[in-house]
């Protein structure tokens, strides 16, 4: 069983994609401490189709970024043939991923993400066509039905494998679930043991620990990584030891840590533009890679109120004085 891209593990640990999370700066930080594989946000096929330059944006990554997949989501079949064609001949990333799996209400209440699982004949379809426009691999993310009533995880991979998807990934709750409850990751084993081709497991990931425990419970090819990575890209690394059978890395300390927030930063200027916008979106980024530090709230205050990047590096080094002096007392 192999993956139809690339990857430079056994276990590959993939980035998920998320809206407003999985842009290109942050894809470069997470590859560059141990994602195997990053997928953008999920993109409209509709944007796409009509050629809109904010979403053609939205899909725009470095090579540095590869193997990479450009996720798309929609409910026509003939547009997502569109949107893949064009993602395909405009960008070529490694495969294109289809969404199936996405709860929030803007996007399923076309159809779209897991609202596709209601009609599998729909799912079927968009798998067809979106394979007959593209060369590449194409890929599908899932939930395990759209609700109780309709939870059947085992029987949508399967209908997702003989519509010629390449790998799957699976994150064990329904749509109405949201991301309540527990994931069912005995789920995800059903569907590594049914499928002939890869399963990425997803859901609940929140330490290095969990992505062995995943891998041990359910065997899955892959493991996709999602909440758990905000202000933590670390966590690949970690996870890679553990998976390796090494003593896990130690977290960073503080200064390693705004170093790196600083560095991500420093990335989304240059990739997304030096303005008040780009400050003022990355404000979220800072206010993870802060959680767990002494005083980390009074320091959020801080950094939530900023209007540029170089804001942040004096809140950084004010806080790192006072740490010291706080040791040296």
């Amino acid at each position: 069983m192999h993956f139809p891209y690339s990857v430079a593990h056994d276990v590959p640990l993939f980035l998920a994609p998320m809206a407003g999370v999985s842009e290109s700066p942050f894809r470069q930080i997470c590859r560059r401490f141990g994602a195997d594989v990053v997928v953008s946000e999920f993109i409209s096929s509709v944007g796409i189709s009509l050629g809109i330059e904010r979403v053609l944006a939205e899909m725009r990554f470095e090579p540095v970024e590869r193997p990479i997949g450009i996720q798309i989501y929609g409910a026509d079949a003939g547009v997502m043939a569109t949107a893949a064609g064009m993602v395909t001949r405009l960008f070529e990333p490694d495969f294109v991923d289809i969404n199936f799996g996405c709860p929030v209400k803007k996007v399923v209440r076309n159809n779209g993400g897991s609202g596709c699982l209601k009609d599998m004949t729909l799912v079927r379809g968009i798998i067809r066509a979106v394979r007959e426009a593209t060369h590449l691999p194409v890929t599908v993310k899932i939930r395990s039905g759209w609700d109780e009533s309709q939870r059947d995880p085992v029987t949508i991979g399967l209908r997702c494998q003989d519509a010629g998807a390449r790998a799957l990934t699976l994150h064990p709750r329904t749509r109405t679930q949201m991301y309540q409850g527990a994931a069912d990751w005995d789920e995800i084993a059903q569907v590594v043991d049914a499928l002939e081709i890869p399963v990425i497991g997803n859901g609940d990931i929140r330490t290095p620990e969990d992505v062995l425990a995943m891998r041990n419970h359910t065997r899955c090819a892959g493991i996709m990584i999602a909440r758990g990575s905000f202000g933590n890209p670390w966590l690949f690394a970690q996870a890679r030891d553990l998976l390796a059978g090494r003593a896990k890395r130690l977290d960073p300390t503080p200064a390693e840590r705004f170093g790196i927030a600083l560095e991500h930063a420093q990335l989304a200027l240059r990739l997304q533009g030096d303005t008040r916008k780009t400050a003022l979106e990355f404000r979220k980024h800072f206010g993870w890679y802060t959680r767990g530090l002494r005083d980390a709230s009074e320091l959020r205050q801080r950094l939530f109120a900023i209007e540029s990047m170089s804001e942040a590096e004096k809140i950084f080094d004010a806080y790192l004085r006072e740490s010291a002096l706080e040791v040296a007392a």
